[in-house]
């Protein structure tokens, strides 16, 4: 069974609980997407499938890649990833097969997912935004305001330590988020509602996979009255 599907950030809004607490949601674009190869133990020495996200504008690709797809018999797609599957448990008859859909409907409403994407590209920053440094003093004269102050020893070891924080390129990473709710999943539509933020920019691509290490549920509070109950006072 596939456990991930591809999909892109339309953009965040808030939802209102039943309590009237408003939370903040970001609202996801997944799917619908095609397997294109399944790879196995046997061939490939583990199991995964690789998978396209069908949009509505066609893909522009290569002979090679062209030929990778028609063996699938689906058309060419702009974004292909491979994702894991879940082995265990599941029938020989059940396994992906090359040409099937994945949808959105493999998650529901409450499941924890992991959300990957790439953070915003923020070109050349310095040591202040990059890395949060306070700066030296702002006052008349001071020449030292935003600079990242001494990186290393004049006579020993007379060079810079490798991994010294410095100004340089900012973003642009692949982040992780973890153990996010499901609050809202629209099959018709192929979308869904995830509680907090993700990565990247609105139009970007992501992947919505099942969590990883879900995050235990807190056991329900215990009210002094019933506790004082259970010991007899």
């Amino acid at each position: 069974m596939v456990t991930a599907i591809i999909g892109r950030k339309i953009g965040m809004t808030q939802v209102f609980g039943d309590d009237g607490v408003a939370s903040p949601v970001t609202v996801l674009q997944a799917g619908p997407c095609v397997v294109v190869q399944r790879k196995t133990v046997e061939r490939d020495g583990y199991d995964a499938v690789q998978i396209g996200l069908v949009e509505a504008r066609p893909a522009r690709v290569t002979k090679a890649v062209a030929g990778h797809y028609q063996r699938a018999s689906v058309p060419p797609t702009r974004v292909r990833r491979e994702v894991a599957i879940e082995v265990a448990g599941t029938d020989a008859g059940e396994m992906p097969k090359a040409g099937e859909q994945v949808l959105v409907s493999l998650f529901a409403s409450g499941d924890q997912v992991d959300v990957v994407g790439e953070s915003r590209g923020r070109g050349f920053q310095g040591v202040v935004k990059r890395h949060g440094f306070r700066g030296g003093g702002a006052s008349h004269g001071s020449m030292f305001h935003r600079a990242p102050g001494s990186i290393g020893q004049s006579s020993y070891p007379s060079r810079v330590l490798k991994g010294m924080r410095g100004p340089g390129r900012m973003g642009g990473d692949r982040v992780t988020v973890r153990n996010l709710r499901v609050l809202q999943v629209d099959a018709e539509n192929h979308q869904l509602v995830i509680g907090g933020a993700v990565p990247g920019a609105p139009g970007g691509y992501v992947v919505i996979r099942r969590a990883v290490g879900p995050r235990r549920e807190p056991p329900p509070p215990v009210s002094v009255r019933t506790e004082n109950k259970r010991k007899g006072r």
